[in-house]
């Protein structure tokens, strides 16, 4: 019992000093706040008006199995998107991992990782190990089969304007296009599913 309310007043103190203004001990300790509250904890302040999302993505996934010889047999995409969609759709009450998990982890892995999917820090390792994680169970669990490495494909579709959608194309509505980016492939340990 000690215990467990030790750790709940250590809890409550380390995100209280998370989303406290700046101060001389949350820059004191901000390494191991940090360590506390990323990424299970983070905390801000847009409980009225979060952040909305900018463009439509769909996140796909293909497995790669290599055989003793060296031959490898690629699949097909599995779009892990839809899996999302339906979790959510006619849902009174969806979960909140059915509703982010997916694309709270992209959106990490975009902030963590640039261009060139190059991970530049030991949090960006870890967001591309999450998410890594996420599509091999995922295709996994739908597909079923043996496999040792995954891609993932990402298509962006930006979100237009209110009322853009009625008006005459121009150099606005050009940049609209669907943009592809594809990660590369990525060691996954051996999945296999019946």
């Amino acid at each position: 019992m000690a215990l467990c309310l030790a750790v709940t007043l250590v809890h409550v103190l380390l995100v209280f000093l998370y989303v406290a203004p700046p101060n001389a001990i949350s820059r004191a300790y901000s390494q191991q706040v940090d360590a506390w509250v990323r990424p299970v904890f983070e905390q801000n302040w847009r409980l009225f008006a979060p952040n909305p999302q900018s463009a439509n993505r769909q996140i796909s996934a293909r497995t790669r199995q290599t055989a003793p010889d060296g031959t490898a047999r690629v699949s097909g995409w599995v779009d892990l998107t839809a899996g999302d969609d339906a979790a959510v759709k006619h849902n009174v009450f969806p979960s909140h991992t059915a509703q982010n998990m997916l694309r709270q982890a992209w959106n990490a892995y975009l902030k963590t990782h640039g261009g060139d999917n190059q991970p530049r820090s030991e949090r960006a390792l870890m967001i591309e190990k999450y998410l890594r994680n996420i599509a091999a169970d995922r295709v996994a669990a739908q597909r079923g089969g043996t496999f040792d490495s995954i891609q993932l494909r990402v298509v962006s579709r930006p979100i237009a304007a209110p009322g853009a959608a009625g008006g005459p194309p121009s150099a606005a509505t050009a940049s609209t296009r669907a943009e592809t980016r594809y990660l590369p492939w990525w060691k996954v340990a051996s999945h296999a599913t019946d």
